[in-house]
């Protein structure tokens, strides 16, 4: 009996050392969950935990975060639920309690689409961080020209006055129509097209369009194609006067008897057959063959529209920020 037991051990030992190791780290690491907030005024995050691999999306500064796994980096889900990894220098972790304090504590957002904090109240001081619109601090104290506010890692600094505005005083006066959110969009024309990009130092074709409606106080899904699939499916009339400014006009693939419909680009329509896109760079194209912006290439590929205002905080997926779990004193 005492040789059958140790002969099962020896065996029990061999098996173990004949595990490749990656396989026995795997199972002595056990994944890490938590939540923590990007401190970068733009996070990049990526596919795969390794600065070669490519970037899918991004988070601003202040953003609230869950923290899925943990290796040499966090791999995170995003308040729009899209999950990727970021290194650890690009956010702050932080427990239940903190987050709380976080999402209920008064916040300064960027409204400018580039900015400086500065270590003092002078523009000829040190500058702390570069600045991009929708990014959130904690707000401080006003002084005569400068937000004092705190970064998510409590460093302090000063935002000039006309880059930023006091989170609940622009939140009472954030509009949520079609040309507001158009007249928003136009501010941004000439920004280069970036792959993953939804910041003002660049954006694809969905970033703009979640980059324009989050600078309104409005989350929508990340990518064209879930985007596609929020709000009510227009088929386009042939003269586009079923179409209201502000909608959401989809490209790309139609269905065939063999394959399936693909969404690979999205734009706001302005109204009058006329759109705005980032393709390149942000630009206005038109589907009138009569107008100088007429853009033939969209127009052989346009697929159908969706209308999403009307269904604001009334659909999970079409919400304000402060319905969003994410941005509560609860998220856990």
């Amino acid at each position: 009996m005492n040789k059958t037991i140790a002969l099962m051990g020896l065996l029990l030992v061999l098996c173990g050392l004949c595990l490749p190791a990656g396989a026995q780290e795997q199972k002595e690491a056990p994944k890490e969950t938590g939540l923590a907030i990007v401190k970068l005024s733009v996070c990049h995050v990526r596919e795969k935990p390794d600065y070669t691999s490519q970037m899918i999306t991004e988070g601003l500064m202040g953003m609230p975060v869950r923290v899925l796994d943990h290796k040499d980096w966090y791999q995170i889900q995003l308040p729009d639920d899209y999950v990727g990894w970021v290194h650890r220098t690009s956010i702050k972790k932080v427990s239940a309690q903190e987050m709380a304090r976080w999402n209920k504590a008064p916040k300064v957002v960027v409204t400018a689409h580039y900015g400086v904090v500065y270590a003092q109240p002078s523009t000829a001081s040190q500058t702390l961080s570069d600045v991009v619109a929708g990014d959130r601090f904690r707000y401080l104290a006003r002084t005569a020209r400068f937000w004092k506010v705190a970064f998510p890692d409590n460093r302090v600094g000063y935002l000039l006055h006309e880059v930023a505005d006091l989170e609940s005083h622009w939140r009472a006066h954030v509009k949520h129509d079609a040309q507001s959110i158009i007249a928003t969009a136009k501010t941004l024309l000439g920004v280069p097209y970036l792959w993953a990009g939804l910041s003002s130092k660049g954006m694809d074709c969905s970033g703009f369009v979640r980059n324009v409606l989050f600078m309104h106080d409005i989350i929508i899904p990340r990518d064209a194609g879930p985007q596609s699939r929020v709000g009510r499916r227009i088929d386009i009339a042939d003269d586009f006067g079923n179409l209201l400014p502000g909608d959401l006009v989809f490209f790309g693939r139609a269905a065939t008897d063999s394959t399936r419909e693909r969404v690979s680009h999205v734009a706001i329509y302005m109204g009058k057959k006329r759109f705005i896109h980032s393709l390149g760079y942000v630009q206005i194209g038109s589907f009138d063959p009569r107008d100088k912006l007429y853009d033939r290439y969209n127009t052989g590929r346009l697929l159908f529209a969706t209308r999403f205002l009307p269904y604001l905080d009334k659909a999970p997926q079409i919400i304000t920020i402060p319905n969003c779990p994410y941005y509560k004193e609860t998220f856990k």
